[in-house]
């Protein structure tokens, strides 16, 4: 029973993390040999505000780029 975890900033429509599950199930199922459903996959989402790189959020470090 592989349970994989996925953090990431939050942002992602709920068909990219559908999309994403299906293609992690898929590769476990292929590559490992387990059945597709015994794998579980669970998403993170963590606000930018609350994710640090080098000190600055990814609020932050998008700002300083440009980015909105």
């Amino acid at each position: 029973m592989p349970i994989v975890r996925v953090s990431m900033a939050a942002g992602r429509s709920e068909a990219q993390k559908q999309t994403v599950a299906q293609e992690i199930t898929e590769t476990l199922a292929r590559h490992c040999g387990v059945h597709a459903e015994h794998v579980y996959v669970l998403f993170e989402d963590v606000s930018p505000d609350e994710w640090i790189v080098g000190g600055q959020t990814i609020t932050q470090r998008k700002a300083a780029r440009g980015e909105t």
